[in-house]
């Protein structure tokens, strides 16, 4: 089908979708959950192409890690659309109301955005959680992944669409753009005619294509350079535990730790502790002097370059860096971070608030990992993507940042003298 078409056949179930009940709407993001463990085998299969295309490619690692869909992510696919289905339905929420002088009441309530369009990469979860979050806000969503994924994003949208059709609702309250070509991708960043609102999740390069030159508002969600600063009063223990989560547990996504900061004070004790845990999975280090010279043997250790403290690896990979104080450790990380999620390890309750107050990032932590900063952890059953940005929503996405408001008044006969 045409992108045009695409386009304007989400435009015009637009209406329908905008006007479900509460119940309709959560009867069909179960059925949908249903449907999508019954595809489990057919999903996988689709999913199989696209990673042995993704391992014929070179793809690296923690891509392929993205790209994966086994029994555990349909499993968990599946009970983010029963989440959110169990979730309260912003639609309709009356926010304020207010009666004037002249006897008008006016109020604002929550309304849907109406047609979402979502640019990503090689995240086939993102299909699936990318519907339920509009669909449960009243929206129709257009998804453009990447042609990496594509056998599987068709796979999982033809099974949402079977069940929409089941409950008989539009199937186009989720389209897929199959062309996957710059060109078609540059157009529809152009659709303004017909999309509300789009949304890039993935790398810097997709997030910037998108910021520059689309017409359509954008909500831009951003990559991740994560940092954990660990403070001169920190639990050792603690801190090897959170970094060790936060580094390697998924070293794909964007809440994955790449940066680390230790007060001076503490290196000669704190860096042979931590690169022991860290060598568990071969982490490479790329550090400044201090911490190469307390260094142990048999570790991959190399200096960092400037380049190093700004860096996304998405790989066994992190940069440290000494710090003498938490205001310098601040600092660094408002300068080289990219507004997504920062840490601190630390005993000391007015460095943690200092942090907690001055770090501009969308999540900020004391004594957790990075990688909690998820829709799914905040209870939101799903996220639409991160926000980094400042304007409308900032963090994990959820319902109501799918959602806009509009004012509703009551009168009885007034006019403007």
């Amino acid at each position: 089908m045409e992108l045009a078409d695409i386009c304007k056949r989400a435009r015009e179930a637009k209406g329908q979708i905008g006007i479900l009940t509460t119940t309709q709407k959560n009867t069909a993001l179960l059925a949908v959950a249903d449907q999508l463990e019954k595809c489990r085998k057919e999903l996988m299969a689709k999913n199989e192409i696209d990673m042995e295309n993704g391992r014929k490619n070179q793809m690296p690692q923690g891509l392929l890690d993205r790209l994966m869909i086994n029994e555990t992510r349909i499993t968990q696919m599946a009970e983010g659309l029963r989440q959110i289905a169990g979730l309260d339905d912003p639609i309709g929420e009356v926010l304020s109301m207010k009666k004037r002088l002249n006897g008008l009441m006016i109020g604002r309530k929550r309304v849907p955005l109406g047609v979402v369009g979502i640019i990503y990469e090689s995240r086939p979860n993102v299909t699936a959680d990318a519907f339920g979050l509009c669909f449960k806000t009243g929206n129709v969503v257009i998804l453009r992944g990447g042609k990496d994924a594509i056998h599987s994003n068709r796979a999982i949208v033809a099974c949402i669409q079977t069940a929409l059709e089941e409950q008989n609702l539009p199937k186009e309250a989720i389209s897929l753009i199959t062309d996957t070509s710059h060109e078609t991708a540059r157009e529809f960043m152009h659709m303004n005619g017909y999309v509300d609102v789009l949304i890039p999740r993935g790398g810097a390069g997709l997030i910037r294509t998108v910021v520059e030159n689309a017409t359509i508002p954008v909500i831009e969600t951003g990559t991740g350079n994560c940092h954990i600063y660990v403070d001169e009063s920190a639990d050792f223990d603690m801190a090897c535990d959170i970094i060790f989560n936060a580094k390697t547990q998924r070293i794909g996504v964007c809440n994955a730790c790449e940066s680390l900061l230790v007060h001076r004070s503490i290196v000669d004790y704190f860096i042979p502790m931590l690169e022991k845990r860290l060598s568990e999975k071969n982490v490479e280090i790329y550090a400044d002097e201090a911490i190469l010279n307390a260094s142990i043997a048999d570790v991959k250790v190399t200096a960092a370059q400037e380049e190093d403290w700004g860096m996304e690896y998405l790989d066994y990979k992190i940069s440290a860096k000494t710090v003498s104080s938490v205001e310098e450790a601040i600092a660094h990380i408002n300068r080289y971070n990219t507004g997504h999620s920062e840490a601190i390890i630390t005993n000391n309750y007015t460095n943690a608030e200092r942090f907690l107050n001055e770090v501009d990032a969308a999540a900020v932590y004391v004594n957790a990992s990075t990688r909690f900063t998820d829709g799914y952890e905040f209870g939101f059953g799903a996220e639409i993507g991160i926000s980094t940005q400042k304007l409308h929503a900032r963090g994990p996405m959820g319902l109501e940042a799918l959602t806009s408001t509009k004012y509703i008044i009551y009168g009885n006969g007034q006019i403007r003298s």
